[in-house]
């Protein structure tokens, strides 16, 4: 049999430079079949019944190779691959990366959680506190611990739906602030409706045409809106307490940016024993200055004690900052307002449906050698159910997290630092010494995760609820900084800005963007920060709710308009594909159509070439790594 894919004319297709190009169909794979599937495991020639244990509409005719009328299929083959790997998620978890990765991801996960909690507190009549955010987190972790198709994608509260929720709140206080907790209620009870729809109609398989145009974009357009976040916060200082307290915390924030940077520089570093700089990339949230140090730094006696400056707002043990019951009534909201609510549910779904699947997608990244098969359509499922319930339960909505997700299988990961040593003409004893990091083996495991959830429902009891209140808001001013530098500093937009700025000399001759043409990667780059600029401007406004179709409509623009502008080989070297891990694209119906004449080892030069000089590049909290 010819394991030759013959050129379909009338299939469009990602990447092509053909003019006119329309993209890649994204209602059916409508390619020629020749019996290999893009994964390379064998299917029945066409016409005959496929394999029961692939999950591909590869080769398909007629209603067949519709995904939509072919409902459940993705959530039962998600299932099915993980099932037999659960026991092995519980035994293999008796190891020391274990621990280090639940303390490294408790911290990971509850500082950035409270520090989005105080934004919405101010800007939500005080609906949402530390109780809320603390409950839905702990919801999500044990849900997804247990259930889940992809455990190691880290799941909690995020401050794009902090954004989110005050932006609904200042809608709503414009015609009756008192409903704002029923309508929030049903904002979630319609938004978990679309999530099961699109699982069970099997549409998350369009996340494996997103390539890193959007997913670059939408890690930019996060860091931004955090550091934003961080500046709002040491404002509030200024506007409450006056110009003592502002400059206080002012100072607070930036050294605790300033530490958790050392640190996290000093982890990926080449000072001291590869152990130790380990130790300090799982504890840099901990360890020395980080967190303990500056919170102990503000009750100092004197001067510093005495100024007062706003600390975390904390309310009795498990119960809501408001005096109200658990389950929201939601049952007495008028009928007008229920619908009215529809669109804003299903502007969660679009939001949730890319950032939680890209955050499945990082946590599953190129770089980790992952041997489990995730899920997608079933985890998108387990979504909308934890979605209904916090939403009754009047909790912020849980996601997956995009800086947290990757930094967890990160800590889960042995690596190792080999050496490379490159002659230089001047001859023997004059070479280059370069450490290059290599990631060994994953410690694929629910556990971790699990233990997460317990540790955020014991913060909810009175001693812990104590200690977070002698936390000064400036720290999670700091928290902001250290996560949106993270996403800005490892973007791939700002390393193309760079190349454009570095002096020609100074540039490696085996650089692949020499292969593309300035006013090219200028026009690409510019393209990715018009769309970014757009939904930070769109995000200050009361059309802030609208930022979710802004970010979802970058994955059809990327297949449809930007193969108009640029040619084959340039995308080849600006763009790669973010999901090219074959165990994630086995829960996406296989491998994205690729341009004719292209194989995958062609795509992401850039990316390929770094990590066979530096090796693989290690997670911080923030960062985008895929």
């Amino acid at each position: 049999m010819s394991h030759h894919r013959v050129p379909d004319p009338g299939r469009r297709k990602i990447g092509s430079s053909t003019p006119g190009s329309q993209g890649s169909d994204l209602a059916a794979d409508r390619a020629p079949y020749d019996g290999t599937p893009p994964d390379g495991d064998r299917l029945e020639p066409l016409g005959r019944q496929e394999t029961k244990a692939s999950y591909t509409y590869t080769g398909l005719r007629g209603w067949r190779r519709w995904r939509a009328l072919r409902p459940g299929r993705g959530m039962y083959h998600d299932v099915m691959r993980r099932l037999p790997y659960y026991w092995s998620d519980i035994s293999d978890a008796w190891t020391y990366r274990t621990v280090a990765s639940t303390i490294r991801m408790y911290f990971v996960n509850l500082l950035p959680a409270i520090a989005y909690t105080l934004d919405m507190y101010r800007r939500t009549g005080e609906f949402f506190g530390i109780n809320e955010a603390l409950f839905s987190s702990a919801l999500a972790a044990m849900v997804f611990s247990v259930l889940g198709a992809q455990p190691l994608t880290i799941v909690g509260v995020t401050g794009l739906i902090s954004l989110f929720n005050f932006t609904i709140y200042d809608i709503i206080s414009i015609y009756d602030v008192s409903i704002y907790p029923q309508f929030m209620a049903w904002t979630g009870i319609w938004a978990a409706i679309f999530h099961w729809l699109v699982a069970i109609l099997n549409g998350c398989d369009y996340m494996r045409y997103v390539t890193d145009f959007s997913s670059e974009s939408f890690g930019m357009y996060v860091g931004i809106i955090y550091l934003i976040k961080g500046v709002e916060e040491l404002v509030n200082e200024f506007d409450e307490y006056g110009s003592t307290a502002g400059f206080l915390a002012c100072m607070i924030a930036m050294l605790y940016f300033a530490s958790v940077y050392a640190v996290e520089k000093l982890g990926s570093g080449k000072i001291w024993k590869a152990g130790f700089r380990g130790m300090l990339a799982d504890y840099s949230y901990v360890v020395q200055f980080c967190t303990v140090f500056w919170v102990g730094f503000s009750h100092i006696p004197g001067r510093l004690k005495s100024t007062h400056i706003s600390r975390v707002p904390v309310t009795k043990a498990f119960l809501p900052t408001q005096p109200r019951s658990w389950l929201i009534d939601f049952w007495n909201l008028d009928v007008k307002w229920i619908f009215v609510a529809m669109p804003f549910g299903f502007l969660v779904m679009l939001l949730f449906y890319y950032d939680h699947n890209v955050s499945s997608i990082t946590a599953q990244a190129r770089q980790f050698p992952l041997k489990k098969p995730g899920g997608f359509h079933w985890d998108f499922f387990l979504l909308g159910c934890t979605t209904f319930v916090a939403g009754i339960l009047g909790l912020p909505l849980p996601n997956g997290l995009v800086p947290q997700a990757p930094v967890h299988t990160d800590s889960l990961t042995v690596y190792k630092t080999g050496l490379r040593i490159i002659p230089t003409a001047e001859g023997e004893g004059t070479e280059i010494r370069r450490p290059v990091v290599r990631a060994e083996a994953v410690v694929e495991q629910r556990v971790t995760h699990f233990l997460m959830g317990l540790a955020l429902i014991g913060t909810m009891t009175g001693p812990l609820l104590v200690v977070l209140h002698t936390m000064p808001a400036a720290v999670f001013a700091g928290v902001f900084f250290v996560v949106g530098w993270g996403s800005i500093e490892s973007n791939g937009i700002l390393q193309k800005f760079i190349y454009l700025q570095a002096e020609e000399r100074f540039i490696q001759w085996d650089e692949p963007l020499l292969q593309v043409r300035k006013r090219k990667i200028w026009l690409y780059i510019a393209i990715q920060f018009s769309a970014v600029a757009a939904c930070v401007a769109i995000s200050h406004t009361l059309a802030a709710i609208g930022f979710p179709v802004l970010i979802t409509l970058l994955i059809p623009f990327r297949i449809l308009v930007i193969p108009r502008w640029f040619a084959l080989h340039e995308l080849q070297v600006l763009d790669d594909f973010t999901a090219t891990n074959k165990i994630v694209l086995a829960s996406l119906g296989g491998k994205p159509a690729l341009p004719e004449h292209s194989t995958e080892e062609e795509w992401g030069l850039e990316r390929r070439r770094s990590e066979r000089r530096f090796g693989v590049p290690r997670q911080r909290a923030g960062s985008i790594h895929r």
